[in-house]
């Protein structure tokens, strides 16, 4: 062999040998929604998964919002071009959970691949939430959060609040935020963000009454909404309305719209996810403080608990066989408590297991930082029941917005808010019977 050919063939060697460990790694592709921070942070786990083994990459894509995600990953799956992993808000879950052979379910993915699982391990109201009425778990819990109050303690020293005591109550709530306005501490008392999030569905779970009967779907498509019976949601929709009127309350838009009027100082009370402690700490001149979600104290069963928001990740099926394990694998790396217990912690989100929220507390985190541990105070207060284990319904992200339209109705008073509750409750139920036609 002459020496030109031994360096071309030793050249050739070392160039395939360097190409075999890319070449025989298996892509998983991962669409997801975050962006800024989080989107940061979602891609720093891909890669920190990525260089623990040599078999899988994980490659995420932000694929817009989680309605953009959604709409593009059922589009994707009719052309076979789905990615392996979706990340889904909790509103698509009734939607992705009727779509059958489409999704692979994540407790039999874990089963099929013999990747170490453990149901028992995650909170009981984030797992309850994305599972079937028989237990199964259909996706993976990836950022679960809860709603929960913030306050600016420096506005309730001004008006001469106990700025160490959030409101516990609506009343409570109410009475601070009609005092902080009346003294000029700031110009609006309080606001929410997530309207129908906040107002109807943690609202209702939180006060441990139905939205809609079979478990609030999670037993059927043949549910029904039933939340303009109890007269509860009206009763808060016309209190809404009512201090409205005197600035105690501020209608600030829909999703977190609200969040930039509780940063500036505007507002002194915010209820918001979880999630946003994060963004709030950063953006703030003022000492934030956390409390649980007002009740209402007449109501038997309240404060019950609060339930989630957030997305979990939904397994599609149709890829390569070979690809599963690795997506398992994957799965099985992000419930890990160190990984979960940095997600939460960076984040705002919840732990979604019962170890990442004990590694937490050994790592004296919610010692260093007070009111961090509220939302999963909120998440397990009580045993789940069937009003606040979960949601699942179809059409869900059209019945939401539907929803804060009739609300904001009640709000700017074209309609009383027994009205507004009314046509909401009507309105729903005729898309619950459109979604259950073409599901059927």
């Amino acid at each position: 062999m002459t020496h030109a050919f031994k360096t071309a063939a030793l050249a050739a060697i070392l160039l395939s040998g360097a190409a075999l460990p890319a070449a025989a790694q298996t892509e998983i592709q991962w669409w997801h929604s975050m962006s800024g921070e989080l989107g940061t942070k979602l891609e720093g786990l891909a890669t920190a998964f990525n260089e623990t083994q040599s078999d899988y990459r994980v490659v995420p894509v932000n694929r817009g919002t989680y309605p953009e995600s959604m709409t593009a990953a059922i589009a994707a799956f009719r052309a076979g071009e789905q990615p392996h992993i979706l990340q889904v808000f909790e509103v698509g879950t009734g939607t992705f959970m009727a779509a059958g052979d489409a999704i692979y379910p994540v407790q039999e993915l874990m089963a099929d691949t013999g990747e170490a699982f453990d149901r028992e391990g995650y909170l009981p109201a984030v797992v309850g939430y994305y599972s079937t009425a028989e237990g199964e778990m259909l996706s993976f819990p990836f950022n679960s959060s809860t709603p929960i109050l913030y306050y600016n303690k420096d506005a309730f020293e001004a008006a001469g609040l106990d700025a160490e005591t959030p409101p516990t109550t609506w009343d409570e709530l109410a009475e601070a935020a009609a005092t902080i306005v009346e003294s000029g501490a700031a110009s609006c008392g309080f606001t929410t963000t997530w309207p129908s999030w906040l107002n109807l569905e943690s609202f209702s779970a939180w006060h441990n009454t139905p939205i809609a009967t079979r478990q609030n779907g999670m037993a059927g498509l043949d549910t029904e909404f039933e939340f303009a019976d109890a007269g509860l949601v009206a009763r808060h929709w016309a209190n809404l309305a009512e201090w409205q009127q005197t600035g105690a309350y501020q209608y600030r838009g829909r999703g977190s719209d609200a969040g930039p009027a509780f940063r500036s100082g505007e507002c002194a009370i915010l209820l918001e996810s979880s999630a946003g402690r994060a963004a709030i700490l950063a953006n703030t001149d003022f000492e934030v403080g956390f409390g649980m979600l007002p009740y209402y104290d007449d109501v038997e069963g309240a404060p019950q608990n609060s339930i989630i928001g957030g997305a979990s990740l939904w397994v599609m099926r149709g890829k390569d066989e070979a690809s599963y394990p690795g997506v398992a694998r994957f799965l099985a790396f992000l419930s890990s408590p160190e990984v979960q217990a940095d997600w939460h912690q960076s984040t705002g989100y919840l732990p979604i297991t019962q170890a990442a929220y004990e590694l937490s507390q050994e790592q004296g985190y919610y010692d260093e930082n007070p009111g961090s541990d509220v939302g999963i105070q909120e998440m397990t207060l009580n045993e789940p029941t069937e009003n606040s284990q979960g949601l699942r319904f179809g059409n869900f992200v059209q019945i939401r917005a539907m929803i804060e339209e009739e609300l904001e109705a009640a709000l700017n008073g074209s309609k009383s808010a027994e009205e507004a509750v009314e046509a909401a409750q009507t309105r729903g139920n005729e898309m619950l019977r459109e979604f259950e036609a073409q599901n059927q």
